[in-house]
C-alpha cells in the first residue's frame, strides 16, 4: 500500500476495495449463510496458489468511501460482512468495522494471520500460508483455523498451528482447489483418523457463485 493510500484512509476513512458482492459464505463454519463480502487491495503473503492474484497490488484499486461501503451492503437483508483480501489485515479496519456495526452487521475477516488485527471483529478465519508465518497474537484470537492442504506434508503443518491456536478454535482442513480432486481423499482420511478436524470445502465453486 502506498503513502498516498495511506494517507488517504487516514483523512478520508476509505480504504481499496478490489470487489464487493453479496452471495453465500462458502467456507468454514457459516458455509451456506448470506453474507455481503468485501474485498481489499493490498498482499504481502504471495501465496504461488492465489486466485486473487489481481488484489495483491493496493495501488490497482479504487478506494471507496465506508460511508458508500456500508450503504451498498445494506441494500441486501444479509448482516455478516466478510471483510477478505489480498490480506485485510494490513489496513486498520476499525472506521470499516465500527461502521458496520452500527448498521446492524456481524464482522467476520479471512486473514493470514500475518499482521495485527484491528477494528472490531465478531469472527476471526485465520488462514496461515506457509509464504509469511501468522502471529502468535492472531492464533491466540482466532475462531477458526482454516488449512488449506495443498500436499501430503500440509497435514504435519496444519497440526503445528492446531497446537497454537484456543481450545475453543475450530479446526477445518480445506484442499487447495486447483487439486480437490486429489487432494479431497486424502483430507477425508485424514480427518477419520484425526476427528478434531472437519472438513472445509470451497462450496461457492462448486455451485457457481462468487
Amino acid at each position: 500500500m502506498t503513502e498516498t493510500i495511506t494517507e488517504h484512509i487516514i483523512t478520508a476513512h476509505a480504504y481499496p476495495v478490489m470487489e464487493h458482492f453479496y452471495t453465500l459464505q462458502g467456507e468454514g463454519l457459516y458455509t451456506g449463510q448470506a453474507a455481503y463480502f468485501i474485498r481489499l487491495g493490498g498482499c504481502d503473503v504471495g501465496c504461488v496458489w492465489c486466485d486473487v492474484k489481481d488484489s495483491w497490488d493496493a495501488s490497482k484499486h479504487p478506494l471507496m468511501s465506508v460511508t458508500d461501503i456500508v450503504a451498498v451492503a445494506s441494500a441486501h437483508p444479509g448482516r455478516i460482512a466478510v471483510i477478505t483480501g489480498g490480506e485485510p489485515a494490513m489496513h486498520d479496519l476499525t472506521y470499516l468495522t465500527d461502521a458496520l456495526h452500527e448498521a446492524g452487521f456481524k464482522t467476520h475477516i479471512e486473514t493470514s494471520g500475518a499482521h495485527p488485527l484491528t477494528g472490531s471483529l465478531d469472527w476471526i478465519t485465520l488462514s496461515p500460508k506457509k509464504f509469511k508465518n501468522p502471529l502468535m497474537e492472531s492464533l491466540e484470537q482466532a475462531h477458526e483455523l482454516k488449512v488449506v492442504i495443498f500436499n501430503k506434508s500440509d497435514f504435519e503443518w496444519a497440526e503445528h498451528h492446531a497446537a497454537l491456536v484456543n481450545r475453543d478454535c475450530k479446526l477445518y482442513l480445506q484442499p487447495e482447489w486447483s487439486k480437490h480432486q486429489q487432494i479431497n481423499p486424502l483430507i477425508i482420511n485424514y480427518i477419520q483418523q484425526n476427528p478434531k478436524w472437519q472438513l472445509s470445502l470451497q462450496t461457492h465453486k462448486y455451485i457457481n457463485i462468487p
